[in-house]
């Protein structure tokens, strides 16, 4: 039978309660920055240009124009919206800025491109919002790992936005950074 030294187990517990767990990852005044946060959640609507080609190939522009005032408008209504031609037709400029005028009015956004542009421009636009000057001198983590599909394109414009003023910039979660950038001390 072996003997257990209650002593020492008192003294291991008391010495264990008397200790504060410290989080260090709250104490390093890293800042997260959660690029989910700017991720696009507004509606999208593709402007396919094919639909209103005479034989799907060329415009006709008197019937261009009627088309496009016979229009049911209400399913752009508060969408940003894609122009775009899926078809291997000649579209003159003109036709696209005369769709614009369409939609401009009553979309959140309109851009000429595909549904893939029209969200990156919806979330680079997003991160234009951000104050950068909340962050200037403050050590700054980028969340990584997400549950939405954050694009390169995002990652590179918050870091060209942040680099000029941050201490410094990580990729990742405050507890496993990778380092990215660190300002030079003076």
């Amino acid at each position: 039978m072996v003997k257990i030294n209650h002593t020492y187990f008192k003294a291991l517990y008391l010495c264990s309660m008397s200790d504060e767990f410290v989080n260090k990852v709250a104490e390093s005044g890293l800042i997260t920055i959660n690029l989910e946060e700017y991720y696009p959640k507004d509606p999208t609507a593709i402007f396919d240009m094919k639909e209103h080609l005479f034989m799907g190939l060329i415009i006709k522009e008197k019937e261009f124009r009627e088309a496009l005032k016979n229009l049911d408008l209400s399913i752009y209504q508060n969408k940003n919206v894609a122009i775009t031609c899926t078809t291997d037709a000649i579209i003159p400029v003109w036709a696209y800025m005369l769709v614009t005028t369409y939609l401009e009015p009553i979309a959140k956004e309109v851009v000429f491109g595909n549904e893939d542009f029209l969200h990156k421009t919806i979330f680079l636009k997003n991160l234009h919002t951000i104050n950068v000057d909340d962050y200037i001198d403050k050590r700054v983590v980028i969340k990584g790992c997400g549950e939405l599909p954050i694009t390169e394109a995002a990652y590179v414009e918050i870091t060209k936005r942040l680099h000029p003023i941050v201490k410094s910039i990580m990729y990742g979660e405050p507890c496993s950074t990778v380092p990215i950038y660190k300002k030079p001390k003076v």
